[in-house]
């Protein structure tokens, strides 16, 4: 009797496992391939080498990029190199990216830049809020950017128990935020046991100095995140449910969400073209490429554009895709006046002329 009760709960730990395998192959996408649409007018960023796994961009067309990544399970083009944020004035008419100076004090050394934010404050202030991952830590550091000096003053380094795995953030205001957790915990092996799982204990935290509390949770991993321009609602990227979850944002800065839409592709972090209120989404075709790298089957890089995201239905159209032929892993796409920036995890840039 007692070997048959052993031999039930082997056989339903092997299905349960067996059954966690093929989802998460599914969540993945392991097996799309695409066929590349490239854009006419594009040539890679001299000087991204690592992956430019975030972008931002001023009004005046300064656009701010994350870069050198390590993250447990990522590949990297160099490993040992320190991460950085470079700058590009895309008012020129040939833009270069320049990397920022940072203040003295700051530990450069294990800079490892995440999602970004810019916020600019009533008196023109621009604040730059990096997700940083120091030694695998998780924080988030406030610079102050000074623009005639091109640098980058650094103000706070905050650390608190409800931001253990940061992925992406939103500035709201010069000491305010919000923030996805892309997992509960912040230990490798068990952010890898929680995504195996499939448990769905993501979250999205708002951040003052006054008050941090969880705003919205039940992602299966929550990403990139971004405001509307009338900062009424937060998009929040949930990448292995392969969706975009909108939220609306009360005065008290909790959230209630309002709709979900649903998206063939793994979504990573989401820009706001500031001309329509569109929304530009970084996105992988296939996971497993991303998470195994090949060099000889690199993973794919894919930009769709959303119009009327509050809308019934919401249009859907692809800006970009390539196999990988050029541009690998993308993960983020940003628009200034018809100039398209594309970022990857840990691959190039791509600059392109719509």
């Amino acid at each position: 009797m007692g070997r048959l009760v052993l031999l039930t709960l082997l056989g339903i730990a092997l299905a349960l496992l067996g059954e966690r395998f093929l989802a998460l192959r599914s969540r993945l996408k392991t097996s799309r391939e695409v066929e590349s649409i490239d854009l006419p007018n594009c040539h890679l960023i001299k000087g991204i080498e690592a992956g430019s796994e975030d972008i931002d961009i001023l009004p005046n067309g300064l656009a701010f990029f994350s870069v050198g990544l390590k993250y447990p399970g990522l590949h990297s083009f160099a490993p040992d190199k320190p991460g950085g944020i470079l700058m590009m004035d895309l008012k020129e008419e040939n833009p270069r990216a320049l990397e920022l100076r940072i203040s003295r004090g700051f530990n450069l050394a294990s800079f490892n830049p995440h999602g970004i934010s810019t916020f600019i404050d009533s008196d023109d202030t621009v604040y730059l809020f990096v997700v940083n991952h120091p030694e695998f830590k998780n924080t988030v550091e406030i610079f102050k950017f000074e623009e005639e000096e091109n640098s980058l003053l650094h103000l706070k380094t905050i650390r608190h128990e409800l931001l253990p795995s940061v992925n992406d953030i939103i500035a709201v205001g010069p000491s305010h935020f919000y923030a996805t957790n892309d997992h509960y915990f912040s230990d490798t092996f068990l952010k890898y046991l929680e995504t195996f799982l499939n448990l769905h204990w993501a979250n999205v935290v708002y951040y003052s100095p006054n008050e941090v509390k969880v705003v919205a949770e039940g992602f299966d991993k929550a990403n990139g995140i971004n405001i509307s321009p009338d900062k009424k609602y937060i998009y929040v990227a949930d990448i292995l449910a392969h969706e975009i979850q909108i939220f609306e944002k009360h005065p008290n800065m909790n959230l209630t969400q309002l709709k979900v839409l649903k998206l063939d592709t793994l979504v990573n972090n989401l820009s706001i073209d500031p001309s329509s209120g569109d929304i530009l989404v970084g996105c992988h075709p296939n996971g497993q490429k991303v998470f195994v790298y090949d060099p000889n089957n690199p993973p794919s890089s894919e930009v769709l554009r959303i119009q009327n995201i509050l809308s019934e239905k919401p249009t859907v159209t692809t800006v970009y895709i390539n196999n990988g032929s050029v541009l690998q892993g993308s993960s983020v796409a940003s628009v200034f006046n018809k100039k398209l920036l594309i970022g990857t995890l840990y691959h190039r840039a791509l600059y392109c002329e719509l």
